[in-house]
């Protein structure tokens, strides 16, 4: 399985819509660390973000709202909160 810089993206938007756990992305972070290859032109930017959401489960490491903007924004996304009732 090859990891890409959307795929990554694609997590962490899934999880700040509440649409996964924090232990969903940890375990997805963990087995791509394991198992999956990144895609070679952005290798040490998927790694080093998907290493770090690896660890959001420690309480030292956490994840906040501005880690994943943060995150998103080295991946090339512009995040735009957006409110609805």
């Amino acid at each position: 399985m090859q990891v890409t810089k959307n795929d990554v993206a694609e997590a962490i938007v899934r999880y700040t819509n509440h649409e996964t756990t924090l232990d969903e992305l940890v375990d997805w972070a963990e087995n791509a660390m394991m198992e999956a290859r990144f895609e070679p032109e952005n290798h040490d930017l998927i790694r080093d973000i998907v290493a770090r959401l690896g660890l959001a489960d420690v309480r030292e490491f956490g994840l906040s709202w501005d880690d994943c903007y943060d995150f998103l924004n080295r991946l090339g996304y512009k995040v735009k909160v957006s409110a609805t009732r």
